[in-house]
């Protein structure tokens, strides 16, 4: 099979793989039907995740057909569509009973992680795929919902939501700041009305991100590059600093910045990967009753956000901004890792 196979940082290639084969009674095989690319996998090949091990095929979202099902796997069939999760769940352990399915303790990859694809184990950037755990880690997927919407439903729509809104503990009446208009800033804005936010203000550097913010339920838009972004902030608060600031891009700018426009009491939620140190002013925070969360996707909510998706609840669809074939996927990482340029989102690729 083709696939995208990490060679060391800043190299990768579309190149012949191994075939994947059924190693434990509970894996599945899944042909990869779509995929898409994550911020994630760029930090990847930046140098940020030295767990990847060169020759490790990238990718943890993906859309596909079951081709194969080992012995124990009773939840799904050969010809079954399914949503492949970015997080794999054994469903037995400590932490899964929990729903702390980000940190599985089953023995695939590496105990106490959950997000293995394209990091522990090959990922979904292939043609085929073995998927462990397969009657907790996959989603049959329902008629009426397209590729290209189900597949934001593996990372970016449960990350967001999770790690963004819920973490954050927005609630009915707040004031919501997503710093990072991105993929899975958008991914928060989009949700953060299923909990009542009353406003819900987008800052970033990018013009055009500002003016996608809006179309996913954005009310307020705010230029980050601009000398006084901060005093636009405050008052669209009356100066008291807004109830929830969610950081989405991942680098220590943009969390400083959260810090600075969250009312005392609030929550600032980190939801970016961040490949550097970041300073955490807690001589100036401690007195201001903040709570700072972070985390990684538990992927507990993807059930009920299908049902939203399915239902057009949440314009999954406008995610989706590029889309390429399997033997473009180097014009896809191209594209997408250029998305100020080219106004990408997210990069949708598939098989034809």
């Amino acid at each position: 099979m083709k696939a995208l196979v990490y060679g060391g940082p800043g190299l990768k290639s579309w190149t012949d793989a191994p075939d994947p084969v059924i190693l434990n009674p509970t894996d599945a095989i899944v042909q990869v039907d779509t995929t898409t690319i994550c911020g994630t996998d760029l930090h990847i090949l930046k140098g940020d995740v030295p767990a990847v091990q060169v020759g490790r095929i990238l990718g943890h979202e993906g859309v596909g057909t079951i081709t194969e099902v080992g012995a124990s796997v009773t939840n799904f069939a050969v010809g079954d569509r399914v949503i492949i999760s970015c997080i794999k769940s054994c469903g037995h352990c400590t932490n899964c009973a929990v729903s702390l399915y980000s940190h599985c303790l089953g023995d695939e990859g590496q105990s106490g992680i959950g997000w293995i694809f394209g990091h522990l184990i090959d990922g979904t950037q292939a043609e085929y795929v073995r998927v462990p755990y397969a009657d907790n880690s996959l989603h049959k997927l329902p008629e009426g919902v397209p590729d290209a919407e189900a597949v934001m439903l593996s990372d970016i729509l449960p990350t967001g939501f999770e790690i963004g809104v819920q973490y954050g503990q927005v609630k009915p009446g707040d004031v919501v700041a997503v710093i990072g208009a991105g993929p899975v800033g958008l991914s928060a804005i989009a949700t953060a009305g299923l909990y009542g936010a009353a406003t819900v203000i987008a800052i970033d550097l990018d013009e055009n991100r500002l003016q996608q913010a809006r179309e996913f339920g954005g009310t307020e838009t705010v230029l980050s590059g601009a000398a006084d972004w901060k005093q636009q902030v405050l008052a669209l608060t009356d100066g008291a600093g807004v109830d929830v600031a969610i950081e989405a891009v991942g680098i220590p700018i943009t969390f400083s910045m959260a810090t600075e426009i969250v009312r005392p009491g609030g929550h600032v939620a980190n939801v970016g990967v961040h490949g550097k140190p970041v300073e955490l002013h807690l001589e100036e925070l401690w007195i201001q009753n903040i709570n700072v969360s972070m985390g990684l996707v538990n992927t507990n909510t993807t059930p009920m956000l299908l049902k939203l998706v399915a239902q057009k609840k949440i314009p999954a669809e406008k995610l989706a901004t590029h889309h390429f074939t399997f033997n473009q996927m180097l014009d896809a990482y191209e594209t997408f890792g250029r998305a100020a340029e080219t106004k990408a989102l997210k990069v949708v690729v598939t098989r034809s």
